[in-house]
């Protein structure tokens, strides 16, 4: 499978809410592997950690659970849309500020021309479809 490429092992699947949410279950499924979601600020039932981000038209906040991701496990991060690439950065600050590694971000579009791709560097990122 493309999650296990290159030898890379993947702890947790954590996924961005919305589109990820059509991808990321059946990843960690397919895997044998946790999975935990990242929602916009006061939409997950449980305690939280969080990191806010810039938008275009002002500033927005993630949160995860505080539970999900344990310290030294390897996070794949899966959304549908990389565009300008504010929502995937905070959660990768997210999974880096709870204790997590990102081992790789996985997208099915990348919009190129917006540059989202350079927030999240120096992980590891694979896009399908490339616009």
């Amino acid at each position: 499978f493309w999650w296990q490429r290159d030898g890379k092992k993947f702890s947790k699947c954590v996924v961005l809410g919305g589109g990820g949410f059509l991808f990321g279950p059946a990843v960690a499924y397919e895997l044998g592997i946790g999975f935990g979601p990242l929602r916009k600020k006061g939409r997950l039932p449980y305690k939280t950690e969080s990191a806010k981000y810039s938008l275009e038209y002002g500033e927005a906040e993630m949160e995860l659970h505080i539970d999900a991701i344990k310290p030294g496990e390897r996070i794949v991060l899966i959304d549908d849309l990389l565009a300008t690439g504010g929502t995937s950065a905070s959660a990768a600050a997210l999974i880096k500020k709870v204790g997590g590694e990102l081992v790789e971000a996985q997208f099915l579009i990348e919009l190129e021309f917006l540059h989202g791709r350079a927030k999240l560097e120096p992980a590891p990122i694979v896009s399908f479809l490339r616009y």
